[in-house]
């Protein structure tokens, strides 16, 4: 039951803010960039598991938050370069990728 608790209150929160993308762009962006799914998945994972694993899984998000910007950095020169979304889309999926090798690499950091 909790992994259905789980789907839904996600799903709902995705639904909700693909909504609003229509209605309020920038308050739908807001809502995405706060840390709402990390709060909301650390109290389930301190729940399930231990405490340590939720601050494990803590520490990896603080790492990995900065390293997923990479996704944003084709859309950031979009209009200078003439770049359609979906070219876009692509170069942040691949830049993801990279990004999480870096992000392997720095989480044995902490």
């Amino acid at each position: 039951m909790p992994q259905i608790l789980n789907i839904i209150i996600s799903a709902s929160f995705i639904t909700l803010v693909s909504w609003l993308s229509g209605k309020k762009g920038t308050l739908a962006g807001f809502l995405t960039a706060l840390p709402l799914t990390t709060l909301i998945s650390l109290i389930m994972s301190n729940k399930q598991y231990s405490g340590e694993v939720a601050v494990n899984y803590a520490k990896s998000v603080f790492v990995a938050i900065p390293i997923s910007l990479l996704f944003f950095v084709p859309f950031l020169f979009a209009t200078k370069f003439n770049l359609n979304f979906w070219t876009c889309y692509i170069s942040g999926i691949v830049l993801l990728g990279v990004g999480y090798f870096i992000h392997q690499y720095a989480t044995k950091l902490f």
